[in-house]
């Protein structure tokens, strides 16, 4: 059962959040751009005492966060945020990414990447790709101490870029953490319909509403875009969170399953009846702490033992 905190957050999203959104990609972005990610005061909250630095280079956007005791071993997280493709930015995503940076006392880097459906795929996964080279070159970081983390388009953002990176003979972060990522845009795993009436944010429409506005012309049965029909060997450990009652559930499930079935390393956690990205609501909500320093732990015990 949820904390009293999660069942309160649960009814207030589905009551004044949750929305069919039609066909109307500039519509979808303009009423998802106005209702996801957190209020500009909830993301000064979070980032007091923080050191943000914000970048704007050609092909890379984004800011770095850091606590006063970042070490010198250049230790770094590269974050992902979530959004649908279509919303939100670093900022918006401060309570994960200010949270991160502070309960593990790495630098954070967390992109801002281009936005459909201005800018459709591959865009923001060239952007991603482009971020994490610069981190290799010109900020001069090993990949031994990268650990890439994402939340729902921003957790499939991660495994795609990861398939990338592979295929491309590029060097690999040391580890990946999911949280609730959006792996298969042509919403087809049994959660979409289990769960149809369960999830507190999404009608099982979005998932089409969303893809529409990422993809274009472009096609949802590519590993690039649907990262649960990719080839998982040789790939980083991977640690999955998600909620019982996501309509995504078996986005998370089925390639932690896949990546199991060929004898890599994943983790998955399925919190029960909480609402999508609940790790927004940190210092709200105990399941978002918990996650979060679960993370932590996972990210500090793969980057220790490279």
């Amino acid at each position: 059962m949820p904390s009293l905190q999660g069942r309160f957050f649960n009814a207030a999203i589905r009551q004044f959040i949750r929305r069919k959104y039609g066909r109307d990609d500039a519509v979808v972005a303009r009423q998802a751009r106005r209702l996801f990610g957190s209020p500009k005061l909830w993301q000064r909250i979070k980032t007091r005492s923080l050191h943000l630095q914000s970048v704007n280079e050609k092909n890379v956007r984004g800011e770095w966060l850091e606590t006063k005791k970042a070490g010198k071993e250049k230790n770094t997280i590269f974050y992902i945020h979530g959004g649908g493709y279509v919303s939100c930015s670093a900022r918006t995503h401060r309570p994960i990414s200010a949270t991160l940076a502070r309960l593990t006392n790495f630098r954070v880097f967390s992109l801002d990447y281009r936005l459909a459906p201005e800018h459709r795929f591959p865009a923001a996964l060239d952007d991603a790709l482009a971020g994490y080279e610069w981190m290799l070159g010109k900020q001069n970081i090993s990949p031994s101490k990268i650990a890439l983390a994402g939340d729902s388009a921003g957790g499939g953002l991660v495994l795609a870029l990861l398939l990338r990176l592979r295929d491309s003979r590029l060097p690999l972060p040391t580890c990946a953490v999911c949280f609730s990522p959006w792996t298969d845009l042509a919403g087809t795993g049994e959660s979409v319909r289990a769960n149809a009436n369960r999830d507190d944010l999404f009608y099982t429409e979005n998932i089409s509403e969303f893809a529409a506005a990422y993809l274009g012309e472009s096609s949802a049965e590519n590993p690039l875009t649907s990262p649960v029909l990719g080839d998982f060997r040789n790939l980083p450990p991977i640690l999955f969170h998600v909620g019982s009652t996501e309509i995504l559930l078996d986005d998370a499930r089925r390639i932690h399953q896949k990546i199991q079935t060929i004898g890599g390393t994943s983790e998955l956690e399925i919190y029960d009846d909480i609402f999508h990205c609940w790790q927004m609501a940190v210092g709200l909500v105990p399941e978002a702490r918990d996650s979060l320093s679960k993370a932590t732990e996972f990210i500090r015990r793969h980057i220790s033992q490279t």
